[in-house]
Order: structure tokens, then sequence, then C-alpha cells
């Protein structure tokens, strides 16, 4: 995939709208545990940024995923984690299946304010006893005249203290486990549902991240997305732009933490020259910048695949794999040259090492992926 200067136009548009909205409050945000998302969300709206790959019809710019990794590349310039994920939730986790399969009438109460950002959107699907295996949620909607009524609890939701509505996965039926789920979208200003707890966590400090319960909590059926019982089938596309969104993300943040450490081992004088002229630290600079583009090829043809119309389930469970490895190997090389002071908070390659630790299990574990693999390859063992 090549980079067209429409592409390259939207990269220096994020990446110019990070270095001024977003990377000044960073800090703050991560101290507070929560950033604005409605503030936040309406300003990358309004640039267009939320609906890039989205229908015009809704307010999205219309245009193929290709330039949504554009996009995904440039949030990799934001200090940190959090916020990156917390619109890739808005972009795609949260909204996919519903711009994909939902009715003209269910996208225009949630799909178009979400892409002006005037709503904040989160993902429903993982649950105390159910995070990679998404067949064994247990969350129910249960029709009652024209309504669903929804019992149960959803864990580790992302925007979960702000989000004015989640793309909820729940049992819709009896059935086979994956053929009884639907997609649903939940108001969370609905009656019977609770914010539980907001949840402290080791990294993606500046993102709220809450437990959800859900008693009696009534939706029309014409909430749901698409049809019933498809819904495991949906939120597995919809996991495959998660993937590719969290690895196109982790590149740039994963070369400026090179950079920031070449910059730091380079001022650094240890036994009377710099740490970089040390042939381990400077060739391990140039191992890990491979991998790190090799990793944007592999990305890059998913996407080309994906834009095809093509299934990408084996090349997004394999960037989403590799991604998730080498954000961690990134993190600790770097966080080692910087010695002492890499065990800082004030050092920035802090917050990656303990963001970039997300990425091996959000979205499906790294052994999730490894499974995936193997199915596709053939060599699952045989069931019992």
């Amino acid at each position: 995939m090549n980079y067209t200067e429409q592409h390259a136009a939207i990269y220096e548009s994020v990446k110019k709208f990070v270095h001024a909205e977003i990377n000044p409050h960073v800090d703050q945000w991560e101290e507070e545990g929560i950033f604005p998302a409605h503030e936040l969300f309406r300003k990358m709206g309004d640039l267009g940024f939320l609906g890039i790959s989205k229908p015009e019809k809704y307010g999205g710019m219309g245009l193929d995923w290709s330039y949504n990794l554009a996009y995904c590349e440039a949030m990799g310039e934001v200090n940190g984690g959090s916020i990156s994920m917390a619109v890739g939730v808005q972009t795609d986790m949260a909204t996919p299946a519903l711009a994909r399969h939902g009715s003209n009438e269910l996208r225009d109460e949630f799909l178009a304010p979400a892409i002006a950002g005037e709503q904040v959107a989160c993902i429903g699907v993982s649950e105390p006893g159910a995070g990679s295996d998404v067949a064994s949620i247990r969350t129910t909607a249960r029709k009652d005249g024209d309504d669903y009524v929804i019992n149960g609890g959803k864990m580790w939701i992302t925007n979960g203290t702000q989000a004015d509505w989640m793309c909820m996965l729940a049992n819709t039926g009896d059935g086979p486990v994956h053929r009884n789920k639907s997609l649903i979208i939940v108001p969370l200003k609905a009656k019977g549902v609770t914010v539980a707890r907001k949840l402290d966590k080791l990294g993606m400090r500046a993102s709220d991240t809450a437990q959800l319960y859900f008693e009696d909590v009534r939706v029309p059926q014409r909430y749901r997305i698409g049809e019933e019982g498809k819904g495991f089938v949906y939120q597995m596309e919809q996991f495959q732009e998660e993937r590719l969104y969290g690895a196109a993300k982790n590149l740039r943040a994963m070369e400026r933490a090179i950079e920031d450490c070449i910059t730091y081992t380079r001022q650094r004088i240890a036994f009377g020259k710099p740490l970089l002229d040390n042939q381990v630290i400077h060739f391990r600079m140039a191992e890990l910048q491979t991998e790190i583009e090799a990793l944007r090829a592999l990305v890059y043809r998913a996407v080309d695949r994906m834009v095809a119309g093509e299934d990408v389930t084996p090349l997004a469970s394999m960037a989403k794999l590799k991604g998730g490895r080498l954000v961690r190997e990134v993190a600790d090389s770097c966080l080692q040259y910087y010695g002492g002071m890499g065990f800082m908070n004030e050092t920035p390659i802090t917050r990656l090492y303990r963001d970039g630790r997300l990425s091996s299990i959000g979205g499906g574990s790294d052994e999730v992926m490894l499974s995936i693999l193997c199915k596709y390859m053939g060599i699952l063992p045989a069931k019992a």
C-alpha cells in the first residue's frame, strides 16, 4: 500500500491536532485518571477524524480503510496509549458493525452523533468470566413485547464512565453459543444501568475503564444491529478493525520510543563516551527499527486485502500478535538503556512500558490469536 497525497494530508492533519490538542494535556489526564471525552471527541468530530471510513450519509468521509490507517498511524504521536485507545473504541470498535449492518434509523440515532463527536460510545463484550472467550458471555437480552430486557454485567469497558451508549453483545436466545447472540445499542442513561466502579489499571491511566451492571434494562428491539443471532459474526468482523487499529497505532509510538532512546543515549556519557557508541545499543536500535518496518508491511498488506473485500482474519491476527509482542520488546529494550531513569515515571518510556502491555491482552490475547492462526492452518488438535 502506498500513501497518496490524500493519505499524507490526513496523517499530517491528525498529527498536528495531536500535538496541539492532546499532548499538552496528557500528563494532567494521566494524573486525574480520565480525560474529557465529550470535549475532545467533539473537536475531533468537527475535523472529520471520527468518520474517515464511515458513510457520508451519516457524516463520515466515505473513504476506504486505507485512509483510516493514516489516521491510526498518526494517533501514535500521542504521548501515551490511553487517548488513542479510547478514540479507537469510538472509530473502530463500537461503530463498525453499526455502520455496516445497522438500520438507517439506528444509524441516524447513534452513528451520526458518534461521527460528529456529540456522543461517546463504548463496546460491551468482555465480562468478569468471559474476556477473550467471547462465546462464554452470560449477559442476556430477552424479548418482552417490543423490547429487550437486559440483565448481566460488562467488565473492562473503555470510556465506560463517560459513554452515552454501548454496543453490547448479549445472548438473545438459547441455541448454539455462536448463533444465539446479538449486538444491541444500549443507552447508558437507561434505567437499570449502573456504573459499578472505575477500574484502577497498571497502564492506560488517562482513559476511564469501568465495570457496569445491567438490571432489567429495557431497550427497543429496533436497537438491535442487523439480524438476531448474528452478533457473534458481527463482533468477529469488528475485531478485525480493532486489531488492525491497535497494530497500526503502535507503529509510530514504537518509532518515537526508539528516537527518544537514541537521543538520550547519545547525550548520556558513561565510561568516557556516549552510551549510544556501544555497539550493543546502536545495533539493537537498528534491529528494533527493522522489526517495526516489517510489522508495518504486514499491516499494510492486511489493509490492502481488507479494502479489496477479502477475509483478513489471519493477517489481522498476525498483526495483532506481532504488534503486541513487539511493543513490549521495544519498550523493555529502550527502558533498559535509560538505566535508572528508565524506572522513573518522569521518563516517557515508562508510559509505553505500562500502556503497551495491554496490546497482548485487549481485543483478544496472544493465545487467542495463535489459536485463530492454527485454525486457519488446519493444525488445531481434534476435539475430544
